[in-house]
Protein backbone atom coordinates (compact mmCIF):
# COMPACT_ATOMS: atom_id res chain seq x y z
CA UNK A 1 0.00 0.00 0.00
CA UNK A 2 2.79 2.15 0.42
CA UNK A 3 3.70 2.66 -2.69
CA UNK A 4 0.58 2.95 -3.83
CA UNK A 5 0.46 5.88 -1.45
CA UNK A 6 3.70 7.62 -2.96
CA UNK A 7 2.58 7.17 -6.32
CA UNK A 8 -0.98 8.94 -5.53
CA UNK A 9 1.09 11.63 -3.76
CA UNK A 10 3.27 11.90 -7.05
CA UNK A 11 0.27 12.17 -9.19
CA UNK A 12 -1.27 14.73 -7.10
CA UNK A 13 1.66 17.04 -6.99
CA UNK A 14 2.47 16.34 -10.43
CA UNK A 15 -1.24 18.13 -11.51
CA UNK A 16 -0.90 20.94 -9.31
CA UNK A 17 2.67 21.43 -10.88
CA UNK A 18 1.02 21.33 -14.16
CA UNK A 19 -1.79 23.13 -13.04
CA UNK A 20 0.28 25.99 -11.77
CA UNK A 21 2.51 26.34 -14.66
CA UNK A 22 -0.76 26.64 -17.00
CA UNK A 23 -2.00 29.58 -14.49
CA UNK A 24 1.33 31.33 -14.69
CA UNK A 25 1.64 31.05 -18.46
CA UNK A 26 -1.92 32.32 -18.51
CA UNK A 27 -0.88 36.05 -17.04
CA UNK A 28 -0.97 38.78 -18.92
CA UNK A 29 2.63 40.68 -19.08
CA UNK A 30 1.23 43.51 -16.47
CA UNK A 31 -0.33 40.96 -14.09
CA UNK A 32 2.88 38.91 -13.90
CA UNK A 33 4.35 42.52 -13.70
CA UNK A 34 2.40 43.19 -10.44
CA UNK A 35 3.52 40.00 -8.95
CA UNK A 36 7.08 40.14 -9.76
CA UNK A 37 7.63 37.37 -12.08
CA UNK A 38 8.50 36.80 -15.64
CA UNK A 39 6.11 34.18 -17.43
CA UNK A 40 9.18 32.77 -18.72
CA UNK A 41 9.80 31.85 -15.32
CA UNK A 42 6.78 29.68 -14.65
CA UNK A 43 8.25 26.39 -15.00
CA UNK A 44 10.88 27.10 -12.33
CA UNK A 45 8.13 29.47 -10.02
CA UNK A 46 5.75 26.43 -10.21
CA UNK A 47 8.34 23.43 -9.01
CA UNK A 48 9.52 25.38 -6.42
CA UNK A 49 5.83 26.03 -5.11
CA UNK A 50 4.99 22.18 -5.54
CA UNK A 51 8.09 20.74 -4.64
CA UNK A 52 10.52 23.07 -2.65
CA UNK A 53 13.42 24.78 -3.39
Amino acid sequence: MTSLSSFRRFLNKRAHYNRTVRELRSLSPAEANDLGINVSEARSIARAAVYGS
